[in-house]
């Protein structure tokens, strides 16, 4: 099992904004890893204190495949001089994949949390 990290910021807080980047991020992780959603024991998803318009596992729920997938949401902590608007995710996954080969997507300002793994 290996974890995956995603991060995206949003500009608005609203249900479609959330919704729509919540899909984006996950569907990149996805696609870089060539991972199913069958190989997803679970995702994990934060948001920051000022996005309230709607959970981001609902974005996810809405996918092809998450049908089934244990989805989770919590409330990242709030960290003077954090990024805002922003939504994080780990997707816990069975993979043969070394952890080296891991491709975390990081998308928005959310690049800036992670510059070493962005290419």
């Amino acid at each position: 099992m290996r974890g995956i990290r995603g991060a995206i910021t949003v500009e608005e807080n609203t249900a479609e904004a959330v919704m729509s980047a919540t899909q984006e991020v996950v569907k990149a992780m996805l696609e870089a890893n060539d991972i199913r959603t069958e190989d997803i024991g679970a995702a994990i998803f934060t948001a920051t204190e000022d996005i309230t318009a709607v959970f981001p596992a609902k974005g996810a729920r809405a996918l092809p495949g998450f049908e089934l997938v244990p989805l989770f949401d919590a409330r990242q902590m709030d960290v003077d001089g954090a990024l805002d608007h922003c939504i994080r995710v780990l997707l816990l996954v069975d993979t043969d994949k070394g952890q080296r080969e891991i491709k975390h997507i990081f998308l928005g300002r959310a690049r800036g949390l992670r510059p070493d793994l962005v290419k």
